[in-house]
């Protein structure tokens, strides 16, 4: 089937076309836009081709080719990414591997948006309240980012909407509308205004699925505001965000329920009620406000600044317990760049520090059929993340650039247990004095560039390591750390025609954190052993079609490509040694091909086939999710209609009806590894844009 399908991508590529169609074919004219792409990922602002790291961009049209209601199928494009949906609603995240410590959520990766962090003083990301209408750009940075944001052997993403001034003012509103199968229903609306000194934009999301599975349904209901103030030296950006949020979580099942019934849920066993019996599931209502700073001091030095406030109320009847968290977020950043010579922008200095603070009272209750009942403990937690970063960016000749830094890391919790009369606050710190990065780039010539790099990886336990879903307190978890070392070449060939980005890597991870499960299903965490995370990352995009004379006027193909031979060394469960057996939860090899079409009357067409291997799912390797080829196409039309520009699409996602698990519990008690994903199913939308 895999073969076949390659072979029909590769027949639109090269089928015959008209004469003056395969002149434009072999005449070289491309589209170079991703030359132009500036990378702000490292405080570079350089051309993608010319930052010494493994930086992926996705662009707000790469973005727009697959669902409008999930980030998964483009995230997924990217090699050493792999974005997760255990259930609708529930994403998980990983670079590179960073998947052994991650039940569910983002941990171990620093997640920004528009350069505010979303990642809290406890290491938590909630990724899931995003919307795809809120972003327009991501940067993915892949290994450890060491010097410019701290702590982290995953990596960085940073998710970027920029707000841009008019000559004249000018107002633009936008309405969008989809529908799909297992009741998907998605409405936006955004209103945005411009002058030469503001830029405002107000954005609604409103998304409701019933789910493929038992318990499973959502609703996610959110609104942005953000607004941009040019007040020459100084530029003023502030952001108010809410997000009320809330999905069934039904939990895994065993390969025998999943193979008889993939839409059951996880069901009662050993005393224990089922997901569907608990109503289980995740409410999370977060508010958050942010004011970002800009000034240019002078010619040479300019100052960055942020502070933000957020709030969350999380609540989530589990099988064994009811919890209820209120989470109080502060945090603050500043940036000092000195840059002597404008003509010369390969020599800069740049000093910053972040500093966190998380307030969390957590308390858990029973769960009586999703009512909280007779309080089991109460916990109070303070948490405070910080580090101070120097990065110097340095010309050595015309052809090489070096780039130098660290960072100087703080982590500390204070935890009492409210519940329990006469109870102290126990205190954990964990300090990394000195975390390096270097890393060197060489301009072969003027379209290809080498990079060499050696960083240092330093990720303290997050609050939900240390403070797991079992109650109890871990003061003795261990960060993990390790060193990276890299190097990669990319560029463009065939006239621009041809763009690639080719990454070797070889990661020593040492103290690693893994998730273990008692017999309720509760989870803690445990320093395991070392980890080596050695693999290859190939990113090819190639334009083989384009003409503005016929029907079928681009073509363009892409590919991403892992090989990812992880293994554990001197690594343990138990009393057994694992060394030598394959990273749980990450597939050796992932291959995801894709093509789009673009041609007249605004007609076009995207298609992805992302080809997984099979994926261990416990330390050891006794258990596999086998492999799957999951085929995603839509199929759309844009065009203007008086003053409204018009845009009708169809989407499907997993054309080849794979029955596949799109999120699987590592390590899992009872066999309860497999989050079925949904089957064949489709979608149909409609944007509105007027200006």
């Amino acid at each position: 089937m895999v073969l076949k399908i390659i072979s029909f991508f590769a027949a639109c590529a090269i089928a015959p076309l008209p004469g003056s169609a395969q002149a434009a074919l072999f005449s070289g004219s491309a589209d170079t836009s991703l030359q132009e792409v500036v990378v702000r990922a490292f405080n570079s602002n350089m051309r993608w081709k010319e930052v010494p790291a493994a930086v992926a961009v996705l662009s707000a049209r790469d973005l727009q080719q697959s669902t409008p209601v999930s980030f998964v199928p483009v995230m997924n494009t990217v090699p050493g990414v792999r974005m997760e949906e255990r259930s609708p609603g529930s994403y998980r995240l990983s670079l590179r591997g960073s998947l052994l410590r991650s039940p569910f959520g983002v941990r171990n990766i620093k997640v920004y948006w528009n350069d505010i962090p979303l990642t809290d003083a406890t290491g938590n990301t909630y990724i899931n309240l995003l919307d795809l209408q809120q972003v327009s750009q991501v940067e993915i940075a892949k290994g450890p980012a060491a010097s410019v944001y701290g702590a982290g052997t995953g990596g960085a993403v940073l998710f970027n909407q920029p707000l841009a001034f008019t000559d004249t003012a000018a107002n633009r509103f936008r309405l969008g509308f989809t529908a799909g199968s297992y009741g998907l229903n998605q409405q936006q609306g955004e209103w945005q205004y411009s002058n030469t000194r503001l830029s405002s934009t107000v954005q609604l999301n409103r998304l409701q699925s019933e789910g493929y599975r038992d318990q499973s349904a959502l609703l996610k209901s959110g609104l942005v505001w953000q607004t941009a103030i040019n007040g020459g030296a100084h530029r003023w950006n502030t952001l108010f965000f809410y997000t009320d949020l809330s999905y069934g979580t039904p939990g895994g099942i065993t390969a025998a329920q999943m193979q008889l019934n993939p839409r059951l849920s996880r069901q009662s066993a050993g005393g224990l009620p089922g997901a569907l019996e608990q109503k289980a599931a995740i409410y999370n209502q977060t508010v958050l406000g942010a004011v970002r700073h800009q000034y240019r001091i002078s010619e040479k030095l300019s100052l960055k600044d942020f502070i933000s406030l957020s709030s969350t109320r999380f609540s989530n009847p589990f099988i064994t317990n009811y919890e209820k968290r209120n989470e109080l977020n502060i945090s603050t950043g500043l940036q000092l760049v000195y840059q002597p010579f404008a003509s010369q922008p390969q020599l800069q200095w740049i000093n910053g520090m972040e500093w966190m603070i998380n307030e969390a009272s957590i308390n858990n209750f029973d769960n009586r059929g999703g009512i909280a009942g007779a309080i089991q403990y109460g916990d109070m937690i303070y948490s405070r993340q910080g580090f101070f970063f120097s990065q110097l960016k340095l010309p050595l000749g015309n052809r090489l650039t070096a780039s130098l830094g660290f960072s100087m890391n703080h982590q500390a919790y204070q935890y009492k247990r409210l519940s329990d009369p006469g109870s102290q606050f126990q205190n954990r710190t964990i300090n990394e004095a000195f975390v390096p990065r270097m890393a060197l780039s060489y301009r072969i010539n003027n379209q290809l560039q080498f990079y060499a790099l050696a960083a240092e990886g330093f990720s303290s336990p997050s609050l939900a390591e240390l403070r797991p879903s079992d109650g109890n307190f871990y003061p003795f978890l261990n960060a993990e750390r390790g060193w990276n070392m890299e190097a990669g070449i990319k560029g463009f060939l065939l006239q621009q025609r041809l763009s690639f980005d080719l990454a070797y890597y070889r990661f020593l991870l040492r103290d690693a954190i893994a998730r273990r499960t008692d017999a309720a299903g509760a989870e803690y965490f445990v320093n395991a052993g070392n980890v080596l995370q050695q693999g290859v990352e190939l990113m090819l995009k190639y334009r083989i079609y384009s003409s503005a004379h016929t029907f079928i006027q681009s073509i363009m193909l892409n590919n991403g490509f892992s090989y990812q031979p992880y293994r554990f060394k001197d690594f343990r469960q138990g009393t057994a040694q694992l060394d030598g057996k394959q990273l749980t939860g990450v597939p050796e090899i992932v291959n995801v091909l894709g093509i789009g079409l673009e041609a007249k009357q605004g007609w076009y067409l995207n298609a992805t086939l992302n080809t997984t291997g099979s994926i261990p799912l416990n330390d050891a390797n006794s258990v596999s999710a086998g492999s799957y080829e999951l085929l995603q196409a839509k199929l759309g039309k844009a065009f203007t209609f008086k003053q409204t520009r018009i845009n009708l699409f169809l989407g499907a996602d997993n054309l080849l009806n794979q029955r596949y698990s799109l999120g699987n519990d590592i390590n899992a008690f009872g066999n309860r590894y497999f989050n079925p994903a949904p089957a064949r199913n489709w979608y149909a939308g409609i944007r509105f844009g007027l200006h």
